[in-house]
């Protein structure tokens, strides 16, 4: 009797004890979920501040692109048409200038709209971009893709287009390049873009915060979206950029 007594409270303590590492256990779990669900939330803020503060970049660096088409551009055509009324030139002269400079103010219009990446494929907004640049004589531009072109979650394409700016900025202003090349290829498994200048180049492995290309804030910026981004350079030999990004991690296929 005295033994069966033991027994009994022996599984009462065991039993109790093994409630209390359950109970331990739980509590340890949700700390740790909910320290991983204001991590993740954190994170999350965080993206959504990068991609906003990208957002704004790329309309800024849209106004200045078209601040200058107006000086360069479109100012030129409605000077010549004024040049042509002044001179008496015929009619037709001057109706081709005013419309060019109309045709040209729709283009701008289209691009002033907040809303335009996000109403445009990236394909089609890079396409702008170089057609601007041609347009301009800025510099020769190409875009070439291939593969069958996939839909891409539009935050991942905000930040490619952030790269690809920057990487445009740079090539115009700093590496006195004459042809720029854009090759976008959609693979089964993901998406490759590369960006190559034929400009000066620069000594990546000496100066890579003096390149005037902002490596570690594009290096930043692929990180952010888990793509795979690369830039080789070398003095006069031009600047290339890899970036790829597989569809795996995209949530909008």
């Amino acid at each position: 009797m005295q033994r069966e007594g033991q027994a009994i409270l022996v599984a009462v303590f065991t039993l109790v004890f093994l409630c209390i590492i359950l109970i331990i256990l739980f509590v340890i779990f949700q700390k740790r979920k909910n320290a991983l669900l204001l991590e993740q939330k954190v994170n999350e803020q965080h993206f959504e501040q990068e991609i906003s503060k990208m957002q704004i970049e790329i309309r800024e660096e849209t106004f200045r692109n078209i601040s200058w088409e107006l000086h360069d551009n479109i100012g030129q055509l409605i000077t010549l048409a004024k040049i042509q009324l002044q001179s008496g030139a015929s009619i037709e002269d001057i109706k081709e200038s005013l419309d060019k400079s109309l045709k040209e103010v729709r283009t701008l219009s289209r691009a002033i709209n907040p809303e335009a990446l996000k109403n445009t494929s990236l394909t089609k907004a890079i396409q702008q971009e170089l057609d601007r640049f041609n347009r301009l004589q800025y510099i020769e531009a190409e875009l070439i893709i291939t593969g069958k072109e996939k839909i891409i979650n539009h935050e991942v394409e905000v930040v490619f287009f952030r790269i690809l700016q920057e990487f445009f900025s740079n090539t115009i202003k700093h590496a006195n390049a004459s042809h720029l090349k854009i090759m976008i290829n959609f693979d089964k498994n993901e998406v490759n873009i590369i960006a190559e200048d034929n400009g000066k180049g620069f000594n990546i492995k000496n100066n890579p915060e003096d390149s005037g290309i902002g490596l570690l804030n594009i290096e930043k910026r692929a990180q952010l979206i888990g793509a795979k981004i690369n830039i080789e350079s070398a003095i006069n030999e031009g600047t290339k950029l890899y970036l790829s990004y597989p569809y795996t991690k995209d949530i909008s296929k």
